[in-house]
């Protein structure tokens, strides 16, 4: 398939990566213009690419992008993307920490909401609920014991299962985890973000969440990541998500 890649730092370099080792056609775009993303684009196979090269005629794309991001994207940046592309947003809403405000997911909308009225376009969400190390390192052939597992919501069964099957593609699970609405279950701060569990616990993790009470443990975050020191390990990380969003409560 022909893969678009928007943004190429941990998420995004890390799926385009994967996808161009699993034989897809990957074209990549950052905010370096075609320049700035060719030594990577090399490094992996992929094609370097501005942004409206890497959607133009593609049948997946990936906004691996930060969320405020999404407001400087190009008004006409899907005009020549097919209707029926599928759209994934990899993003999550870090305020204070990175981001500037969204009054509007501030009120309760959903992230990937918010991304799908920016860009125009319905989107999937999914690659969120995972860190980057995570991501490139503990992926595992299907059917491995010990898998972990990736959370995909969305409202288009077709784009649903496509993104799905990229999860797996990349060595994780999929879980079906509702509509794009019900993706505020895999925000940030949420029982199933960023805690390494297998399909299973990951389930119980999404029905786990309570709506309402991520934000509140999110901004705590840098406090929290200022117990771990300078320096914490990706299992550090994963022990102090899975104490503060407990499946258990």
């Amino acid at each position: 398939m022909k893969v678009g890649i928007i943004g190429t730092g941990n998420i995004g370099g890390t799926l385009a990566r994967k996808l161009s080792a699993a034989g897809h056609d990957v074209r990549v775009a950052n905010s370096g213009g075609v320049e700035g993303v060719r030594t990577f684009a090399d490094e992996i196979g992929a094609e370097a690419k501005d942004v409206y090269g890497a959607v133009a005629g593609a049948d997946i794309i990936i906004l691996a992008i930060p969320l405020p991001a999404m407001r400087e994207l190009p008004v006409d940046l899907l005009d020549g993307t097919p209707s029926e592309a599928t759209i994934i947003d990899t993003s999550n809403y870090y305020p204070g920490l990175r981001d500037s405000r969204i009054p509007d997911i501030d009120d309760g909308m959903a992230e990937s909401v918010w991304v799908a009225r920016q860009i125009g376009r319905p989107v999937i969400k999914a690659f969120n609920n995972a860190l980057a190390y995570t991501l490139a390192e503990l992926g595992k052939p299907e059917g491995a014991p010990d898998r972990l597992a990736i959370a995909v919501a969305g409202n288009d069964a077709r784009s649903k299962q496509t993104a799905m099957e990229l999860v797996n593609q990349v060595g994780f699970d999929p879980i079906d985890a509702g509509t794009l609405e019900d993706s505020w279950r895999q925000q940030p701060s949420t029982p199933s973000y960023c805690c390494d569990y297998d399909a299973d616990t990951m389930r119980k993790a999404l029905a786990a969440a309570i709506k309402g009470t991520a934000p509140k443990k999110r901004d705590q975050l840098p406090e929290l990541f200022g117990k771990l020191g300078p320096n914490p390990s990706h299992a550090d990380v994963v022990a102090m998500n899975r104490k503060t969003n407990s499946v258990d409560g």
